[in-house]
C-alpha cells in the first residue's frame, strides 16, 4: 500500500496544486509516490505535471568506508616484488616462467634508484627478461615451467648459443645474484659506504665471469653509486626497508639457486661472458 498522502505532502515527495484539486495515484504504486491530478484536467499546468512526473529520489548509502590502517598502507620499492614471490612455484613446487620474470620485473625499480650507476645491470636485465618472456608468449602452455625452454634447447644442442634462452636465463640469475648479495651487504655493513657495497656484491657474483671489458665498465659504473643515506630514504617509502630487505634476500636467494642447481645437472651454470 501507498503512504499516506499527508505524510508525503510534509516529505516532499508530492507535488503540491496551486488550486484545490483531488489527489490520484498514477501508475507507480510499487515506488509509493503520488501525483496530485486536478479535478479539471483541461489545466495546461497539472497535465505537463502528470505528462512529465518527476523521478524518484534516489536513496543515499550511509555506509563509511574504512579508512586503511597504517600496516595496510605500508609499503616500500620491495612490496610488489615480495607479493610476487608468493606464486613463483606451482603447487608441486615447480618453478613457473611468468610469475618467475615477473617478480624480475617487479626489481627493476629499485635498479633506478640507483641512477647511472645500474644503467648497465638494468639493460641487461631487462633484455634477458624480454628473451625469456618471448619465448615463454609463443606457446605459454608449453613453457609454463621455467625449465622447460632449457630443456628443449639442451636436447636440440642450441643451449650454449649467446642469444639462448638459456644464456638468458643463466645471466638473469646471476644479475639477481649480485642484488641480493648486493642488499645483504646494505643490512650487515652499515658503515659502508654504497660504492663499497656494490664494489663487494660483484666481486662475490658476476666479476669470475667477466671479461676485461665488462669488468672494466663496471668498475666505472661504481663510480657512479649515490650516496648511501639518500639512497635508502628513496627507497623506503612508508614501510620498514630494512625487514623488507631481509625479506626480499631470503625469499629470493632459494630460487637463484634452484636455477643454478639445475643449470649444473645439465652442465650450463659455468658459462662464461663470450
Amino acid at each position: 500500500m501507498g503512504r499516506p498522502i499527508s505524510e508525503l505532502l510534509r516529505s516532499g515527495l508530492v507535488l503540491r496544486p496551486r488550486h484545490k484539486d483531488r489527489c490520484t495515484s498514477l501508475a507507480s504504486p510499487r515506488l509509493g509516490i503520488f501525483y496530485c491530478s486536478p479535478s479539471h484536467s483541461t489545466s495546461g499546468e497539472s497535465r505537463r505535471l502528470l505528462d512529465h512526473p518527476s523521478p524518484p529520489i534516489d536513496r543515499v548509502s550511509t555506509e563509511v568506508s574504512t579508512p586503511p590502517t597504517a600496516r595496510e598502507m605500508a609499503e616500500t620499492v620491495f612490496t610488489p616484488s615480495l607479493e610476487g614471490m608468493k606464486h613463483v612455484k606451482s603447487e608441486s613446487s615447480v618453478i613457473l616462467t611468468k610469475p618467475f620474470l615477473d617478480v624480475c620485473k617487479q626489481i627493476l625499480p629499485v635498479l633506478d634508484k640507483f641512477g647511472a650507476a645500474m644503467a648497465l645491470v638494468k639493460s641487461d636485465i631487462g633484455g634477458n627478461i624480454t628473451r625469456l618472456e618471448n619465448k615463454y608468449s609463443s606457446d605459454p602452455s608449453k613453457y609454463e615451467q621455467l625449465y622447460s625452454m632449457v630443456q628443449e634447447e639442451v636436447q636440440n644442442k642450441t643451449a650454449k648459443g649467446s642469444s639462448s634462452c638459456t644464456n638468458g636465463l643463466l645471466w638473469l640469475t646471476r644479475a639477481m645474484d649480485f642484488l641480493v648479495e648486493l642488499f645483504r651487504n646494505l643490512l650487515e655493513h652499515q658503515d659502508w659506504t654504497m660504492s663499497q657495497a656494490c664494489t663487494d656484491s660483484y666481486t662475490k657474483t658476476l666479476k669470475k665471469w667477466h671479461g676485461w671489458l665488462a669488468s672494466s665498465s663496471f668498475t666505472v659504473a661504481m663510480k657512479l653509486a649515490p650516496n648511501r643515506e639518500k639512497f635508502m630514504e628513496v627507497i623506503s617509502g612508508t614501510g620498514d626497508i630494512k625487514a623488507d630487505i631481509e625479506k626480499f634476500c631470503m625469499t629470493f636467494y632459494p630460487f637463484l639457486k634452484e636455477n643454478h642447481d639445475f643449470l649444473a645437472s645439465v652442465g650450463l651454470d659455468d658459462l662464461k661472458a663470450s
